[in-house]
């Protein structure tokens, strides 16, 4: 290919391509950032965030550009600032972060978040722009090569007769590859708690990468201890920065229980009713036909069954154990009212757990129904005989529960522990131990993360 097209011309007006295609990638840009701000949840703010971002990052492109040249600004300052090519990638990037932390504090949004929301429109606008390099072949191109793919510009902004390498078209594609799965990786952000701040950390890391390489075939100067190029300097800047971010915002999150992560992300998202990923097991080969809220509150089909199971067997007194988010709690309930008597207890120990799921019960108007208690399930005393047992708190813990309210539990009354599948083997084994010493008598039901379905032996007839 040699013919370029660095400027279209409409009668009187000539109208240059580089300009067109960076239009047109911010406009691409709006629709990605518009579309992870509604799957988000978030307000539409954004053309406001687009333009801000935008301006700033093609002020800073052009100012980083002209300094690093200052011989040539000195010569010609007004030429060299408003001459239509030259836009520096780092310059851009540094400016619109900058841009961006000031719309963060204007919106009072998380600065991680903010970040995460427009990694992806980034990385897919940088792609689209550098298409504008391309055409308009303004001197982003490569070193000579003799590939096929090889291209001459003689008639670009900066002209050769040589075929090089048409590196626009490479960071191109390295756009897009990111832009996918950064967008991938919010995707999972919404499903699941995730660590805030990853996507943006993943952004530096893989942007920097693609950078540093590709200007090992780049014509800009070696201006770095002779080696690098000032973008490359950069580059290494944006990948170190990333892998810092990355492993400082995993380390804060791991740091965090599994039980606070997961009510964070609900208080975010609300519930986000989604099909089952725990593992496949050989009762349970397609967890996927089952659905979840989230990792600990039990399958949908199982609160269902929960439900169902109070209004067949009618029970007085239900104990629960582990109430986490309350979403069984309120299935129970729900069972009772209908039934039109009984009581369910229910315990949680943490009390930042216990304050969110009360607040959910209270919402729920079944308060009647619930007696709910800031307390361990090895701790709680319950007065009168169990009907319904149901252990869900901690797992190493369930085997201990069961033994502890075995002696209340009604002969004809029902044990459930959930979490007994084959994968998570901790319950399944106390259930089968505690059925071999005579104990209980148990089933285990094919849900995708386990349910014994139980009676206890002794008093029945």
């Amino acid at each position: 290919m040699k013919e370029m097209l660095p400027f279209i011309h409409i009668g009187p007006l000539e109208l240059g391509t580089f300009g067109i295609l960076m239009a047109f990638a911010c406009i691409v840009a709006y629709f990605v950032l518009r579309a992870d701000l509604r799957r988000r949840g978030l307000p539409d703010v954004a053309d406001v965030i687009l333009l801000v971002t935008a301006f700033a990052g093609i002020v800073g492109a052009k100012l980083y550009h002209v300094l690093e040249t200052p011989s040539e600004l000195a010569a010609n300052p007004v030429g060299e600032i408003f001459s239509r090519g030259g836009f520096a990638w780092a310059g851009g990037l540094i400016c619109g972060i900058l841009a961006l932390v000031l719309l963060t504090r204007h919106y009072k949004w998380p600065l991680a978040m903010m970040f995460d929301v427009c990694s992806p429109a980034a990385a897919l606008g940088y792609a689209v722009g550098r298409i504008g390099c391309l055409i308009s072949g303004d001197g982003d191109y490569g070193t000579p090569t003799s590939l096929p793919w090889g291209m001459s510009f003689p008639h670009g902004l900066v002209p050769t007769t040589q075929r090089v390498h048409p590196t626009p078209i490479y960071e191109f594609l390295a756009g897009v590859i990111i832009f996918w799965y950064l967008w991938k990786l919010g995707a999972r952000s919404l499903r699941q708690p995730r660590p805030e701040g990853e996507v943006v950390a993943e952004y530096f890391i893989w942007t920097g990468v693609a950078r540093f390489l590709v200007e090992f075939i780049r014509i800009n100067p070696r201006s770095v201890f002779g080696v690098l190029s000032n973008a490359q300097l950069i580059a290494a800047i944006s990948v170190i920065v990333g892998m810092v971010l990355l492993v400082m915002v995993k380390r804060r999150f791991k740091g965090q229980k599994q039980e606070h992560r997961i009510i964070e992300h609900s208080s975010r998202r609300g519930e986000v009713l989604q099909p089952e990923y725990h593992k496949p097991t050989a009762e349970c080969p397609n967890p996927e036909r089952w659905s979840m809220y989230d990792s600990m509150t039990a399958e949908v089909e199982v609160l269902e069954f929960l439900r169902s199971l109070v209004t067949t067997t009618k029970p007085k007194l239900v104990v629960e154990t582990g109430t986490f988010m309350g979403v069984s709690t309120i299935k129970i309930a729900e069972g009772l009212k209908q039934n039109g008597f009984g009581k369910v207890v229910t315990c949680e120990a943490d009390p930042v757990v216990f304050a969110k799921a009360r607040e959910r019960m209270q919402a729920s108007g079944l308060m009647q129904w619930i007696d709910c208690r800031n307390q361990s399930s090895l701790e709680v005393k319950v007065s009168g005989p169990i009907d319904m047992l149901f252990s869900d708190s901690a797992i190493e813990a369930r085997e201990q529960e069961v033994r502890r309210f075995l002696p209340q539990i009604n002969p004809y009354g029902v044990i459930l522990m959930h979490d007994a599948s084959s994968h998570l083997k901790t319950v399944r084994e106390a259930a089968m131990r505690l059925q071999d010493e005579g104990l209980i008598s148990a089933v285990l039901l094919p849900t995708p993360r386990g349910l014994v379905l139980a009676q206890k032996c002794n008093g029945r007839a």
